[in-house]
């Protein structure tokens, strides 16, 4: 059977110094999900500020994802319980946490 769906992003960029940061927010209608990210230019850089919008959002945009992951995660082990009451684990689709570089920003 088809199914259509969509869903609406919005990304917002704030830059203030050297530091920009970034806020995404998902809706799909039932649920609204929202992931930040952050990027700091080093003084010693040039100051290009699509590097550091481009950084951010990319950092917001990945936290998103995990998120959306772990709902879709929690929703499938919902729907099927281990029948010895253990934790189903990871799904095999789960995201990795980001790199310790990546959290930074």
């Amino acid at each position: 059977m088809p199914h259509t769906e969509e869903w609406k992003v919005r990304l917002y960029l704030f830059e203030e110094d050297d530091r920009t940061k970034a806020r995404v927010v998902l809706d799909t209608g039932t649920t609204e999900l929202t992931g930040h990210g952050a990027a700091h230019r080093n003084p010693a850089d040039p100051d290009v500020p699509e590097i550091g919008d481009e950084l951010a959002a990319g950092r917001a945009l990945y936290d998103l994802g995990r998120q959306l992951v772990e709902v879709a995660d929690r929703d499938l082990e919902g729907m099927n319980p281990p029948e010895d009451g253990r934790s189903a684990g990871p799904s095999a689709g789960r995201i990795a946490p980001a790199p310790e570089h990546v959290r930074r920003g």
